[in-house]
Formats: structure tokens, C-alpha cells, sequence
């Protein structure tokens, strides 16, 4: 088969979730992490953004409503990966939940992106990232990306603040 590469262009336009219980993913992703709700089916499904698109995210209840969440071995998705536009707004997310008191899995500087990990009311893994400029991103000797995951100074990141 011919080599194919995918356009640079593209990119993933959303994900859609299964959900136990959609009011809890509700206050989740909406009332926590701040998307935008564009639609709700009553207790069955909502479709949320940031800005104004469509939706970035789905949430429905359609096969998983009172659902257990799925054990962590098992294969599927590992995280749902949101992209902030600054690092002050990775730290402002970072504030808002650390004043909620909602736990993180972990934090780590990945060399090209610094990123928080947890997980939302169904054990779905969610990372809340920054990308740094392309012209800081690690290199190794044949000039091509060296990603690496370090712990992430969170009280740095809180400077972002001040």
C-alpha cells in the first residue's frame, strides 16, 4: 500500500461520552471546568464547547445510565486531552480546582506541554494542558521532539497569578 500521510489540517473535532448520570458530568464539565452548555436532550445527552462551537463534547446516558464506570484495565479511552490557550489559563483552571477541592491523579511537564490529570465523575480520565511554543520544545540529536514526563511545579504555575 502507497504511503498515505493525513492532512496537517486535521484535527479531532470532538469526543462524545458515555455517562452514568448526566447531571453529575454536568457539574463536571460544565459547572466545574467551564464548557459551555449548546444543548441538552433532557436527562439523556448534552452537548457543551468552549465558544461557541457546536460541541466539543457529548455526554449521553443512552447505553450507560446507572452504569458502574468501567474498570481502569480495560481497554478503551485513556483520557480526553482539553487544550488551554496559556499557561495562566492552565493555572486559573488549576486554582479553580485545587479551591474545589477536586483531587488530581497528577501533573507533569511532558518537555512540549505542561498538564493536569484527573479523572471526571465516571473514572473517565480528563488531562488539562498548556502546549509551549514550538521553538522550546526539547530536541533530541537528530533534531526530532524528545518528550519526556517530569512532575510539574504546581506552585510555579500558580505564579502565573500574580
Amino acid at each position: 500500500m502507497k504511503d498515505y500521510k493525513i492532512p496537517p489540517q486535521t484535527h479531532i473535532g470532538h469526543v462524545h461520552l458515555k455517562v452514568s448520570d448526566l447531571d453529575k458530568a454536568l457539574d463536571f464539565y460544565h459547572a466545574l471546568l467551564g464548557f459551555e452548555i449548546i444543548q441538552r436532550l433532557g436527562d439523556q445527552a448534552a452537548f457543551i464547547s468552549a465558544g461557541g462551537y457546536h460541541h466539543h463534547i457529548g455526554l449521553n446516558t443512552w447505553q450507560s445510565k446507572g452504569s458502574l464506570p468501567a474498570p481502569k484495565k480495560y481497554p478503551g479511552l485513556f483520557h480526553t486531552a482539553i487544550v488551554y490557550p496559556t499557561r495562566k489559563s492552565l493555572a486559573e483552571i488549576f486554582l479553580r480546582l485545587r479551591e474545589a477541592k477536586y483531587p488530581l491523579t497528577g501533573a507533569a511537564n511532558h518537555g512540549v506541554s505542561e498538564a493536569l490529570y484527573l479523572d471526571d465523575p465516571d473514572g473517565n480520565g480528563v488531562e488539562l494542558y498548556w502546549d509551549k511554543s514550538n521553538e522550546d520544545w526539547p530536541k533530541n540529536a537528530e533534531g526530532g521532539i524528545d518528550m519526556y514526563t517530569q512532575p510539574l511545579d504546581l506552585k510555579d504555575l500558580l505564579s502565573e497569578l500574580n
